[in-house]
């Protein structure tokens, strides 16, 4: 099986895979990137409104075959809840 290095940034800090994975394919490798997406945003969870989370795929020779990003990016609504309100407000 091909191995797949997986490196990602959350905007502050940049991981650069120098282990890999062996995986199945391309596909496999995609379906792994974009769902460690998700799971950085939870792990950082920013105390700014914008933030760029993305990650990219290598092959076993180095060469980039994929890569995806996701942009957190919030605001505050006139009519919205402040900082110093406790709990998320829901109100969509």
């Amino acid at each position: 099986m091909p191995r797949y290095f997986i490196d990602s940034s959350d905007g502050n800090f940049s991981h650069i895979d120098a282990e890999g994975v062996e995986l199945a394919g391309d596909a496999a490798a995609r379906y792994l990137a974009l769902d460690a997406l998700p799971d950085m945003v939870r792990e950082v969870l920013p105390d700014g409104d914008k933030r760029e989370f993305a990650v990219c795929v290598r092959d076993e020779f180095g060469k980039v075959i994929y890569s995806a990003s996701l942009t957190l990016a919030g605001a505050w609504r006139e009519s919205g809840r402040r900082e110093s309100d406790e709990g998320p407000a829901l109100d969509l």
